[in-house]
């Protein structure tokens, strides 16, 4: 994997656009692969500015979204369906039976449901490029830091920590989520390529310290995942990491040199190759 640097969120937005817009281009009909989080609104947001004034189009692209909150209805303000009609899906020209986000108001059978959201990525073909957050303590989608890289769909019980976390986004008195259906490390694993972003210094102890987390730890590793993927951070994010295993950079005037410091590096624009 390689780490980009950008100075700041704003510029990290831009570069993450950049690289799902190049990807949506050179391939029409890309599977891809959606998150949500704050840490996406900025590329979204710049995504849907690209598609209003270049004309991109996503009239062939399918989409599949890591997770959603088992007991919300879609129409919830809370719900991943909600975030991503809002957000994104509203503004572009992707057709509603090419989206696919997990159905969290099934009851019972859900080693059989997440079987079949398993089988709907099998049978479109794959996830192209899938777009990843990461959590303060390394957490991807719903899987903890210690989760199985085998790990397919599933069900999971929310940690004590998330669920107190989400409780300021809900009404008082309101049930608060305490299990979601979740993509699987195996299942991102699977992936083509991988996008991460990681903004802000609450994301640094996530990144730094990313042997806590498998997956990341998997991603991160060059030899294994052979260039593909790209862990996309702002400066704030990098600032903190001066570690040896974070010196894997690539920038627009070094596109060769990978052994850079990540503080020097943070003084240039990085582009994907």
């Amino acid at each position: 994997m390689l780490v980009l640097l950008e100075p700041d969120f704003a510029a990290l937005s831009r570069e993450a656009a950049r690289i799902v817009a190049s990807a949506v281009k050179s391939n029409p009909s890309l599977n891809l692969g959606l998150a949500t989080g704050s840490t996406t609104l900025g590329m979204y947001a710049e995504i849907i500015r690209i598609y209003r004034e270049e004309s991109l189009d996503f009239s062939d692209v399918t989409t599949f979204n890591l997770d959603e909150y088992l007991g919300i209805a879609p129409d919830h303000p809370q719900s991943f369906h909600f975030f991503m009609r809002e957000n994104f899906f509203r503004h572009i020209n992707v057709h509603p039976s090419r989206t696919h986000i997990p159905d969290g108001m099934i009851a019972g059978n859900y080693e059989e449901y997440c079987s079949s959201y398993e089988q709907e990525i099998r049978s479109a073909g794959g996830i192209d490029l899938q777009i990843l957050g990461i959590g303060r303590n390394g957490h991807i989608g719903f899987n903890e830091p210690a989760s199985s890289l085998a790990s397919r769909t599933r069900l999971k019980v929310l940690t004590s920590e998330t669920i107190e976390d989400n409780r300021k986004f809900f009404i008082p008195g309101e049930k608060i989520p305490e299990c979601a259906i979740t993509m699987g490390i195996g299942t991102i694993l699977d992936a083509r390529r991988i996008l991460i972003l990681a903004s802000g210094d609450m994301k640094a102890d996530a990144v730094c310290n990313h042997q806590r987390t498998k997956a990341l730890a998997q991603l991160l590793d060059r030899k294994k995942s052979h260039g593909r993927h790209r862990l996309l951070c702002s400066r704030f994010s990098a600032a903190l990491c001066s570690r040896e295993h974070q010196k894997i950079v690539r920038t627009r005037s070094q596109r060769n040199n990978i052994g850079l410091d990540l503080r020097r590096a943070g003084r240039r624009r990085p582009v994907e190759d």
